[in-house]
Parts: structure tokens; sequence; C-alpha cells
């Protein structure tokens, strides 16, 4: 077999380990069909259905990295490409399917149905990015979590009386922009900034959205309101270590701007002076 030989002196078990870490991000897929039977399905529980869909595919790609990465699934199944089986799921259960939740649940009505073009562009031009993520683990540019947005404009739009349209479209015209701004994201899967607190926080995260999801909680607004730090954490933290950069940044162009122009008065030396 093709996939024997390219991975000579590994042990079969070990083979078999690595395909089942892309057996394990195809899963992703099942999680996109059932949520987008529930939210064909519709209805408060169909649509609380696709929130616990959304929530198990985003579990799914936060763990399949770290586990390619443990068990070496590029060396030792070198022919098949993760990344893009990845970027496939991916699209589906974090921009086009939460999305289409907007618009079947009614936070997005028909007649401004257009408006969902913005951020399904601006995340295709995202994935295709190839500069996506930092050399030190951070993503560029909003990394496409219109899973999190359809889910808080959802419950905002049901738990508190509906949302004014002008707010909804501002918040995904915004989000939408900031996908082109390179601005820094964290990266918990990685080992980068800030990762261990994140990662511990995004659990207990995704175990409130798990419980809302299957209808735990006799009045669900405190925990709602409670999960939403979640999310208020991540892009506070995120925009604070990019602007910490930028202005390191300036400062650096300040210094060798002025080490370029010596004050008037100081001859700049010559070189070998």
């Amino acid at each position: 077999m093709p996939v024997l030989l390219s991975t000579r002196g590994a042990a079969l078990w070990e083979v078999a380990r690595a395909w089942s870490v892309h057996l394990y991000t195809a899963l992703g897929l099942v999680a996109a069909a059932g949520m987008a039977w529930s939210i064909v399905e519709g209805g408060p529980v169909g649509f609380r259905h696709a929130i616990g869909w959304m929530v198990l595919a985003t579990f799914i790609d936060a763990t399949d990295g770290t586990l390619a990465r443990r068990w070496r699934v590029r060396e030792l199944a070198p022919g098949f490409d993760g990344r893009r089986l990845d970027d496939i799921v991916d699209f589906q259960t974090y921009t086009s399917l939460p999305l289409f939740f907007l618009w079947r649940s009614g936070v997005v009505p028909d007649e401004a149905a257009g408006w969902l073009l913005a951020p399904l562009l601006a995340s295709a031009y995202g994935f295709c990015q190839t500069r996506a993520k930092t050399e030190d683990h951070f993503f560029l540019g909003f990394p496409s979590y219109w899973n999190v947005v359809a889910i808080y404009l959802y419950w905002l739009s049901v738990y508190w009386s509906g949302l004014p349209l002008w707010l909804v479209l501002a918040t995904l015209l915004l989000f939408s922009a900031l996908t082109f701004v390179p601005s820094l994201y964290l990266y918990p899967s990685y080992n980068g900034p800030f990762s261990r607190s994140t990662r511990l926080f995004c659990l207990v995260w995704a175990v409130a959205l798990t419980l809302l999801a299957t209808n735990q909680f006799e009045d669900p607004c405190p925990v709602i309101w409670a999960s939403s730090s979640f999310p208020v954490y991540y892009l506070l933290l995120s925009w604070g270590i990019t602007i910490r950069r930028w202005r390191q940044s300036a400062r650096d162009r300040a210094d060798r701007a002025q080490g370029d122009h010596p004050p008037a008065g100081r001859p700049q030396e010559r070189e070998g002076e």
C-alpha cells in the first residue's frame, strides 16, 4: 500500500492512529450535517439543537490539531492534506451554516438577507490568506468566528425582545471589516500567549453552551450573560495585545527614523570612522 510504503519504519498502529485523526476531523462534517438539519427544522428546539451542533464542531476543531501534532500525522499520513479537510469543514461550521442560521431564525430578515454576503465573502478571503496565522501563534485578522456571533445575536433577539436590525447589520459589517485589519487574535490551540488560561476559560464556556443547548435551565438568561464573558475576554485581550504591538512597532519605526536622521548640529558619522 502506498501509505505504508511512504511511512516505512513506523508501526502499523501508529499509522492507523494518524489516520484516525483525519477521521476525527471529518466528524466535523457530521456536525455540519446535524447543524443543517436542525436549522432547516427550525423553531426553538431546532435552533437550540443547531447551537449544540456548533459547540460540538468547535470542540472537534479545537482538539484535532493538538492530536495531529502529538501523533505526527503529517509524517505518518503524508499523502493526505489534513489542513485542506480542516478548511472544508471549518468554512461550513464557522461561516456558511451560522450565516444560514441567522437568516432561518429571522435574526436577519428576508429583506436584509443580502447583507449576509459581506461576512460570507470576508470569511472566504480570510480562509484563503497564506498569512492567516503568525509565526508566534496568533490569528491575523478576525478568524471567522461567525458561529459565536450568530449564537449571541440569536439569543439577544429571542430573550431580549428582538434586536434592532441596524445593530445586527452593524455587528456583521464590523466583524467583516476586521477580517481585513491586521490585528492579532488568540490562537489557544497552540502554546502561544495566554493559551493555557484561554483553553480553560473556553472549556467552561463550552460546557455552559452545551447545557444551554440541551435546555438545562428554567431561566437561561443569567447563564447566557455569564457565558458571554468568554467572547468579551477573548476580544478585549486580543485587541489589547494588538494595540500594544502596534505601539511597539510605531516606536521602533520612530527609533529607526531618528537613527537615519540625527539631530541638527550633530554630524552623522561616516562609515569606517
